[in-house]
C-alpha cells in the first residue's frame, strides 16, 4: 500500500471518527483552555489511528531523522533529555507538512553495565530491570507528543535484533582490508593469495610480524594458517593491555575511565593484560577522516574525530639493543633530529621491558611498574608536572652514531599509541627535555636557532647542526634527506601513522550480544551458524574468580560434548549502537538485517540529532561499520550521517546548605548564606539540598524556610537534631548556582510533573524557547508561565468565556502582513532549526493580532497549521473546532508566505525635532519625499515650533523617520 493511500484511508478514519454519535470524544470541542483535557482527547486517537506511521512510498521525496536513542536507566527522563527529542519531533512535523515521506522512529539501547551492576547488587535479572525502564521510558515519551513511529521500535537486547549485531561481526571476522583495492574483502581471498605468493606483497592492514613464501604457507599446519590469518581479519583476537576494574569484572574503554577509577562507581581500574577480542576500527583510519569532508557537522565535532584518530608522517626506525638479538621500533615524525635522540623510552608495559631489565634494575622497574599500573591513560596524557621513570640497566645502538643509548620506562609514553617507544630528543621535545633534566640525560641540539631567539622547543626554524648528513640544511631539506638516509642505510622506513588504536570489543560480563564464535579444541575460532545465539538464563551475574565472564560458569551452554568451547566474553555497549538506525529501515525483517529495497530508498539519516559527548565513541565506530557495510554492498552510502546537530544540555539549579566543619555540642551547625562572612567560608562546608524545599530557588534570595528546614530534617534524617541559624527572617539562605542536573545535586526536575501542571504543548514551546538548540541552558519553572500566558492568549483568539468566536470575515491588511510576517520567519528559522526564534515570532503574531481584534478563520487556519508542529495538542483541538474533518498532522502543505503582503500600503513616521518625538505621521507608501516633507511641515504643532526656530534641513529615512534640525 502506497503512503498516499495510507494517509488516505486514516484521513477516512478519522472523518468517520468525527461524524459518530455526539458520544465520542473526539467530536466533542472544548470551549475552555484546559490542556491536559485536550491530551486525554487526542492521545489515544493518534495511537489508535496510527498517524505517524510510515511506509516506503518512491512516489515522495523521504527523509530521515533520527535521535540518539536512550540507554532505559531506572532514573527516567529528567527534563534535560527530551531538549533533542523536541527539536528533532518539530523538524519531522515540519517535514511531512512540507510533503516528505518521514522516518522518525526511536528504540532503547538496552544492554548496559549499569543494568549488569544492579542485578549483582541485588539478584534482579538485567532483563527484568531493563524491561521495566522500558515501560517507564515509554510512558514518559509518549507523555512528551512525540511523532515517533513506535511501529519500528528496535531494542538491541532483543535476539531479533541482536542476532544481526551478531551477523554483522561475523562479517567483520570474515573480511580483511585491502589496501590496494582500498576495501574490505573476504579472507578467503586472502588466504589464495597466501597459498600463490606468500605474503611478502600483500598490502594488507594487519598485525603479523614477519613474512613467509607460497612454499611456507603451504607447509603450515591448519592451527598455523588460522593464527596468521587472525592477524588480518577486521574482528581478530589479541592479548592487549585494557582498562580492568576489578570491582565491576570487566574490562573499561578509556572513555569509562577518569582519574584511575570507572566512571561508574569509582571503582579502581588497573592495566591488565587479557585475550581480547579487537576490531580493525585502524584499517578505516585515512576513510574516516577523508569522510569528514563529505558531512555537516559542527567543526569541533570534526576536530575532535580528526585528533583522535591522529594521522602523523614520519619513519619507522629500529634501534639495536647492544648484547641482544632484539632491537627497538621506534616511530618518529621528526626523523630529522635523530643525531639528537639521547636516550630510549618504552611505555611500561611495552613487551620489551620483561626482556631486557637487568638484575641490578628489577626491583626498581617492579617498583614502578606497580605505580604506572594503577594511573588511567588520561592521567599519564595530562600529567605534565610529574617527571617519573625507571632505568631498565639496557643499552640501544644509535643507528648512525653507533653511540650507546640507555632504555628508561616512564608512563608518559603509552603503549596503545605509535609502537610505544619514542627516540628521546631533548633538545626538540619538551617532555623529553623535563625527564633528560630530571634524570641527568644528555641534552644534544640539533637546530641552529640564533636568528630566532625567540622560537622554543620543538619549533621547526634555523639550520640544522650536530647531524653530519644534514648540517646546515633547512628544516624542510633535512627532513628529506634523513628520510631518505633511514631507507637507503636499511635502518627503517618512510611510514603513515595514527594515534587512534584499533577497539577493544570484549567485555567480561553477562548483559550483552554474545559473541557467534566457537573454538576447536585446538583454539581455532569458528563462527556459530544458527544464530540468534541467545543469552542463557542466569542467576549469579558475578565474573568468576579468575575475571572471566559470568557465561564462563554456564558449562552446558559453553562447551561441548565434541570438544568445543563458546567465546564466553560479550560485546560492549556500542555493538547494538552502531547500526542500529539501519534497522529501523527495515525493523521486521527476519531473513537479513534490513532489505536492499528499504536501505535504498532511505539511504542515509539526513538529520541526526544527539548529544556532543559522543563524538569519539559512537559516531565513530557507527562511522566505520557503515563504511564496512558499505564495502559488502549492503548499504548505498559511504557514511551513515548527513547532518549531525549536538543540543546544549539543560542545567539545573543546585541549591546548597552551609553547614560549618566544626560540631557544637555534638551537633551539626547550618549557617544562613547571609550569615556566613562571620564564620568564613573556609570554615563550613556545602551540603546540596532538594530544590523542592527551597524558596524562590535559583535566586541570590533562595532560602529555607521553618517548613522548608522541617522537609529537610525529614528528608535527612541524619541531621535531624542539628542546629539552624536562621537569619532574622528565620530564612535559612542557601547557595544558588547553575549546574549539571543530577540526582547527586537533588535537582532533577521530572517532566511528567511539568507536564501534568502545565501541558504537553507547554513543556514543548518553553525546552525550545530557553535558547539556541545547541547551547547549554539552566532550567528554571519560572519563565515557563510565560509561555503558559502565550498559549492561553492563542486559545482567546478562537474562544471567548467558552463560546466559539471564529469569524469567516475576510481578513484586511494588517491582519495578512502579520500573518504572512510570522509565516516567511518560521520556514526561515525552521529550516536552520532556530527553533528559541520561532518561538518569539509566534509570541508576536499572537499579541497583533489580539490588539487588532482579529478572530478570522482565514487568518487562523494558517496560523493553526503553522504552530502545530511545535504544540500538537493544540493545534489538532484548534483544528476540529475550525470545523476541518481530517487530523491535521496528516495535511502536507505548511503555510507559505506572499511577498506581496508583506509590502505595507501605508507607513507610519515618528515626526523628531532635533531628535525628540513630538508627533506620528501615516503617508502611503507611495508618498514621495516631497509629499511627506510638505505635510510634516503644514501640521500645527510642527508650525508652532518652527515659530521662533529656523529650520536647517529636513532629514528623511524612509519607512523609518523624519527629523527636522533647527536652532
Amino acid at each position: 500500500m502506497t503512503f498516499d493511500k495510507i494517509t488516505a484511508t486514516l484521513q477516512e478514519i478519522l472523518h468517520t471518527t468525527l461524524q459518530t454519535s455526539s458520544a465520542d470524544t473526539t467530536q466533542q470541542i472544548i470551549m475552555e483552555y484546559a490542556p491536559n483535557d485536550i491530551e486525554k482527547k487526542w492521545r489515544p486517537f493518534w495511537e489508535e489511528a496510527q498517524i505517524y506511521r510510515t511506509t516506503e512510498d518512491a512516489q515522495k521525496p523521504k527523509y530521515y531523522i533520527l535521535d540518539m536513542f536512550p540507554y532505559p536507566s531506572g532514573a527516567g527522563l529528567h527534563v534535560g533529555h527530551p531538549l533533542g527529542y523536541v527539536a528533532s519531533d518539530i523538524f519531522a512535523r515540519y517535514k511531512r507538512f512540507k510533503g516528505f515521506n518521514v522516518l522518525h522512529p526511536m528504540g532503547y539501547d538496552a544492554f548496559g553495565l549499569p543494568a549488569e551492576q544492579y542485578a549483582i547488587e541485588t539478584g534482579i535479572h538485567p532483563e527484568t530491570t531493563t524491561k521495566i525502564n522500558l515501560e517507564r521510558y515509554r510512558q514518559q515519551l509518549d507523555n512528551l507528543g512525540l511523532s515517533f513511529d513506535w511501529s519500528r521500535q528496535v531494542n538491541t537486547a532483543d535476539p531479533s535484533y541482536y542476532r544481526w549485531t551478531q551477523q554483522i561481526f561475523v562479517w567483520l571476522f570474515e573480511h580483511y582490508y585491502d589496501k590496494t583495492a582500498d576495501k574490505a574483502l573476504p579472507v578467503s581471498f586472502l588466504a589464495e593469495q597466501f597459498a600463490q605468493v606468500g605474503n611478502a606483497f600483500v598490502q594488507a592492514a594487519n598485525s603479523y610480524e614477519g613474512t613467509f613464501t607460497a612454499q611456507e604457507w603451504a607447509a603450515f599446519s591448519a592451527t598455523e594458517r588460522e593464527e596468521i590469518l587472525m592477524n588480518y581479519r577486521l574482528a581478530y583476537r589479541k592479548v592487549g593491555f585494557v582498562n580492568w576494574c576489578e570491582a565491576l569484572g570487566t574490562v573499561l574503554a578509556n572513555d569509562e575511565v577518569k582519574e584511575g577509577v570507572s566512571e561508574r562507581g569509582g571503582y579502581p581500574v588497573v592495566k591488565k593484560p587479557m585475550m581480547q577480542w579487537v576490531l580493525r576500527i585502524t584499517a578505516y583510519a585515512d576513510r574516516l577522516l577523508s569522510g569528514l569532508d563529505t558531512i555537516d557537522f559542527s567543526e569541533a565535532i570534526k576536530t575532535q574525530q580528526r585528533n583522535w584518530i591522529g594521522k602523523s608522517e614520519g619513519a619507522q626506525v629500529f634501534y639495536p639493543i647492544e648484547n641482544s638479538d632484539l632491537s627497538v621500533e621506534v616511530f618518529t615524525t621528526r626523523p630529522d633530529t635523530i643525531y639528537g635522540a639521547t636516550f630510549i623510552v618504552l611505555a611500561p608495559e611495552h613487551d620489551l621491558v620483561k626482556n631486557i631489565t637487568t638484575v641490578a634494575q628489577q626491583a626498581a622497574i617492579d617498583e614502578y611498574l606497580a605505580y604506572a599500573g594503577a594511573r588511567s591513560e588520561r592521567e599519564r596524557m595530562i600529567d605534565i608536572k610529574n617527571v617519573t621513570g625507571a632505568f631498565t640497566g639496557a643499552y640501544a645502538r644509535h643507528p648512525l652514531t653507533g653511540v650507546a643509548m640507555p632504555i628508561w620506562i616512564s608512563d608518559y609514553v603509552l603503549v596503545g599509541y605509535g609502537t610505544g617507544a619514542v627516540m628521546a630528543v631533548p633538545a626538540e621535545d619538551e617532555r623529553d627535555n623535563r625527564f633528560a633534566t630530571h634524570f641527568g640525560l644528555a641534552i644534544i641540539p640539533v637546530l641552529d636557532k640564533s636568528a630566532t631567539p625567540e622560537a622554543v622547543i620543538g619549533e621547526k626554524v634555523g639550520t640544522y647542526i650536530n647531524s653530519p648528513l644534514w648540517n646546515g640544511c633547512t628544516f624542510a631539506e633535512g627532513l628529506q634527506k634523513a628520510l631518505a638516509a633511514i631507507e637507503i642505510q636499511g635502518l627503517g622506513k618512510r611510514k603513515v601513522n595514527f594515534k587512534l588504536h584499533d577497539a577493544n570489543f570484549s567485555r567480561q560480563r553477562y548483559w550483552g550480544e554474545p559473541f557467534p564464535i566457537k573454538y576447536t579444541p585446538e583454539g581455532i575460532a569458528q563462527v556459530e551458524t544458527n544464530l540468534p545465539l541467545v543469552l542463557p538464563d542466569l542467576h549469579d551475574f558475578h565474573p568468576t574468580a579468575a575475571g572471566e565472564s559470568p557465561l564462563a560458569r554456564v558449562a552446558d551452554w559453553c562447551i561441548s560434548p565434541e570438544g568445543w568451547q563458546r567465546e564466553t566474553d560479550t560485546m560492549p555497549g556500542y555493538a547494538g549502537s552502531s547500526w542500529y538506525f539501519l534497522r529501523y529501515m527495515d525493523p521486521q525483517n527476519e531473513n537479513e538485517p534490513f532489505s536492499a529495497t528499504n536501505v535504498d530508498y532511505w539511504q542515509e539519516v539526513d538529520l541526526y540529532v544527539g548529544g556532543s559527548e559522543h563524538a569519539v565513541g559512537h559516531l565513530l565506530y557507527a562511522r566505520f561499520w557503515h563504511k564496512f557495510l558499505h564495502d559488502l554492498g549492503k548499504v548505498p552510502t559511504d557514511e551513515p550521517f548527513r547532518r549531525l546537530v549536538n543540543q546544549g544540555m539543560i542545567q539545573g539549579i543546585v541549591e546548597y546548605v552551609y553547614m560549618l566543619k566544626e560540631k557544637r555540642d555534638g551537633r551539626s551547625v547550618f549557617v544562613s548564606a547571609d550569615n556566613i562572612e562571620q564564620y568564613g567560608e573556609d570554615a563550613a562546608v556545602l551540603i546540596p539540598v532538594y530544590i523542592k524545599f527551597v524558596t524562590d530557588y535559583g535566586s541570590p534570595d533562595s532560602f529555607l524556610d521553618l517548613n522548608g528546614i522541617e522537609q529537610f530534617k525529614a528528608w535527612r534524617s541524619d541531621y535531624a537534631d542539628a542546629i539552624f541559624e536562621t537569619n532574622s527572617y528565620a530564612h535559612l539562605v542557601t547557595k544558588s548556582e547553575v549546574g549539571k542536573m543530577s540526582k547527586r545535586y537533588h535537582n532533577v526536575v521530572n517532566p511528567d510533573e511539568v507536564v501534568a501542571e502545565y501541558g504537553t504543548d507547554c513543556f514543548r514551546m518553553y525546552e525550545m524557547f530557553l535558547g539556541p538548540l545547541e547551547d547549554s541552558k539552566p532550567w528554571n519553572t519560572k519563565g515557563i508561565d510565560g509561555v503558559h500566558r502565550f498559549l492561553r492568549k492563542f486559545w482567546s483568539l478562537f474562544f471567548d468565556k467558552g463560546e466559539l468566536i471564529i469569524s469567516q470575515e475576510a481578513a484586511n491588511e494588517k491582519e495578512l502582513r502579520t500573518l504572512h510576517t510570522c509565516i516567511k520567519k518560521i520556514n526561515h528559522d525552521l529550516e536552520n532549526l532556530s527553533l528559541n526564534t520561532c518561538i518569539s515570532g509566534f509570541m508576536i503574531a499572537v499579541n497583533e493580532l489580539k490588539e487588532q481584534g482579529c478572530h478570522k478563520a482565514a487568518i487562523l487556519r494558517p496560523l493553526v497549521q503553522l504552530i502545530a508542529p511545535f504544540a500538537p495538542y493544540i493545534a489538532e483541538e484548534l483544528w476540529a473546532a475550525l470545523g476541518e474533518p481530517t487530523s491535521i498532522h496528516l495535511r502536507s502543505d505548511y503555510p507559505q508566505h506572499n511577498e506581496a503582503y508583506l509590502i505595507a500600503s501605508e507607513v507610519t513616521y515618528p515626526i523628531c525635532i532635533n531628535g525628540k518625538l513630538r508627533l506620528t505621521l501615516t503617508f502611503s507608501a507611495k508618498a514621495s519625499k516631497e509629499e511627506i516633507e510638505k505635510e510634516t511641515l503644514s501640521q500645527e504643532k510642527v508650525q508652532e515650533i518652527l515659530a521662533d526656530k529656523q529650520l536647517l534641513k529636513i532629514i528623511l529615512v524612509p519607512n523609518k523617520m523624519v527629523n527636522l534640525v533647527v536652532k
